[in-house]
């Protein structure tokens, strides 16, 4: 990954066993600049467009299909907001069953449900009642078109069709189909495909970024100072 030829490195008090003084030191990646570029990034959001993964993309195969250049993988990753590609990059579908069953523990409980998504319901004028793809719980309930002045009926849209509801005083999940079941394996696809939609840099931009990331993350001359791309830190465990 070029992310990290572009980070400085840090003389870093040695840790290991074997040292032979208090005094030595390892030469190290300071990863922790990282967090610099963030602000650069957040401030710069016009330079940005929307981008849907495919199943099976790699930050190496996006720079690749954007910037021609799959070492700047980096760039994806920062841009796109990732600190930790295991948690936020989407799985491939052949993945997800097992990353639900292994989450969940049994199969019983992937299909558990774990929430309702409303439909949305219309009153005879076209008027909305209730918007869609609210996330409600199985107790939720709106007041009935019978609480309504005239024969005002109410029809709830879905997938399958509209279907007009019985005029009565109160509508509920359980009773009335207001609102869809989604079971925890199906949420767990749902925040799968959310993560496939990410920011990237424009490609006219690339070149910019780059000369800006390494500015933002070399070092400013200071009592630790060595080079821009050097420091040391203190020295913890010197033994007087």
């Amino acid at each position: 990954m070029g992310y990290f030829r572009n980070l400085p490195d840090i003389l870093y008090q040695s840790p290991l066993p074997h040292k032979v003084s208090t005094q030595e030191f390892i030469q190290i990646k300071n990863i922790f600049r990282r967090s610099k570029v963030v602000d650069y990034v957040n401030d710069n959001i016009t330079l940005f467009q929307k981008y849907i993964l495919e199943d099976g993309d790699r930050p190496d195969s996006v720079a690749e299909a954007l910037y021609k250049d799959p070492e700047l993988d980096y760039v994806v990753v920062i841009v796109a907001g990732i600190t930790n590609i295991n948690h936020q990059w989407p799985l491939q579908d052949f993945q997800m069953y097992d990353f639900a069953l292994s989450k969940y523990g049994t199969e019983a409980k992937m299909n558990d449900v774990h929430h309702y998504e409303t439909y949305e319901i219309r009153d005879s004028q076209n008027r909305q009642i209730l918007p869609p793809n609210l996330i409600v719980d199985k107790d939720f309930k709106i007041d009935g078109s019978a609480l309504r002045f005239g024969g005002n009926r109410f029809t709830v849209i879905n997938q399958t069709g509209n279907i007009q509801l019985t005029d009565k005083n109160e509508y509920t999940v359980i009773t009335d189909n207001i609102a869809a079941p989604v079971t925890n394996f199906e949420h767990e696809i749902s925040i799968n495909d959310k993560n496939r939609e990410i920011d990237v840099l424009r490609e006219d931009f690339v070149l910019d970024f780059v000369a800006e990331f390494k500015n933002t993350v070399r070092y400013a001359r200071n009592s630790r100072y060595i080079s821009d791309n050097l420091a040391r830190t203190e020295n913890t465990n010197i033994i007087p």
